[in-house]
């Protein structure tokens, strides 16, 4: 591990965790974590068991009047590394943070004229200060199909700023997944966080994925539910379980975990992950695909050794980040548990100071992609030189 690494909590962040069964006492228990912090917001990563409702209106109650945006997840990086049952509330100091926000309901059709003019409206009326910093979050519904659309348009409308985020999930049920905003839970919907902080940050987003094997072809497809009938001709199932090598009723999120799709666009390629497979032997996917998309399968590759790499960050003058604000796909966490490698990865989170949560998808920069690890790496504000 990097010499650089600090032990310790962050010291521009406060963090509150709880694990239970009833949402009022995971909340208040998280909320005595916070330490009485001045927080200009709170973002809220729920557990898929806890009662949204019921979280949310608890939140509203202990949380007296400052804003919380957030969402269900698909699991939790915490104080502990890895989690699947904890509330957990990452509150953003007034005196360092700034934000504005906005939510984009009834996704579905999406309507990018109308959320892009939102977003520039929403831009132009976030007043500047004169040395600080920029950049946007997302949170949007995991289960909406339309991430990839609304990513690129926001990327547009918001001139290049650098934006980052991740697609709620309800714990691999694939039923219903919520995003937090003005005190409700909202599906078929995203909330955009306009963000400005005296910290410097650094943006972050990798996989561990190679291509291996041939090429194969999208021969029949609705591009709308993202589902795959087809693949070089034949049953998509079929045909993609003869690639990874096993038999149609083997097929499995651990297989897809481990087995995704790779597409190639600039020389670089764009993970495609398996949500799963229907009794039809159609194959739907977590982001965009089409008829006519040539694929490649993908094969992961020493995925503690990148993680450790990865997060090996430094600013100008040397130092590592305060904190991470961390989007990691669902099926790397699912990966990682089935080759038993849950707590060396928790470890390798807790020393870096990652906080943040498993994701049905992630976004990077106007691009919606799975099985990537997305962050935002914060650190220490510089001192400014006095104008005599």
């Amino acid at each position: 591990m990097n010499e650089r690494v600090k032990e310790g909590k962050p010291h521009y962040l406060s963090i509150g965790r709880a694990v239970s069964q009833v949402a009022e006492d995971a909340v208040v228990r998280a909320v005595e974590g916070l330490e009485g912090s001045q927080a200009c917001f709170v973002l809220a990563f729920v557990p898929a068991h806890l009662d949204i409702d019921e979280t949310v209106a608890a939140l509203g109650r202990h949380l007296r009047g400052i804003p919380v945006y957030g969402c269900t997840t698909a699991g939790q990086i915490t104080t502990q590394g890895y989690e699947s049952d904890a509330l957990l509330l990452l509150a953003f100091p007034k005196e360092h943070f700034r934000c504005a926000s906005l939510l984009f309901s009834d996704l579905a059709p999406i309507s990018a004229p109308a959320i892009g003019a939102a977003a520039q409206k929403l831009a132009e009326k976030f007043r500047h200060t004169v040395g600080w910093n920029r950049l946007a979050l997302i949170f949007a519904d995991g289960l909406c199909k339309q991430e990839d659309l609304l990513a690129s348009t926001l990327e547009t409308a918001l001139d290049g700023l650098p934006t980052f985020g991740g697609s709620a999930g309800d714990g691999f049920r694939f039923e219903r997944t919520f995003v937090l905003h003005g005190g409700r839970a909202h599906t078929d919907a995203a909330v955009l966080i306009l963000l400005e902080t005296d910290l410097e940050f650094q943006g972050l987003g990798f996989d561990h994925f190679l291509p291996v094997g041939r090429q194969v072809v999208i021969t029949g497809a609705d591009p709308e539910e993202r589902r795959v009938y087809e693949i070089n001709g034949a049953p998509a199932a079929l045909e993609y379980a003869r690639l990874v090598g096993c038999s149609v009723d083997q097929l499995s999120p651990e297989i897809f975990a481990e087995n995704p799709m790779l597409l190639r666009h600039n020389r670089k390629y764009y993970i495609r992950a398996v949500r799963n497979v229907s009794e039809n032997h159609a194959i739907s996917f977590l982001a965009a695909i089409d008829d006519g998309l040539i694929l490649t399968l993908g094969r992961g590759q020493a995925i503690i050794e990148t993680l450790e790499s990865e997060l090996d960050l430094a600013n100008d003058n040397g130092n590592p980040p305060d904190f991470i604000l961390g989007f990691d796909c669902a099926l790397r966490k699912l990966e990682i548990e089935q080759k038993q490698l849950h707590e060396p990865v928790s470890g390798i989170l807790r020393k870096r100071r990652v906080f943040g949560f498993n994701t049905y998808g992630e976004q990077n920069s106007g691009v919606h992609i799975n099985q990537t690890f997305v962050g935002v790496a914060f650190f220490e504000p510089q001192p400014r030189a006095l104008n005599l």
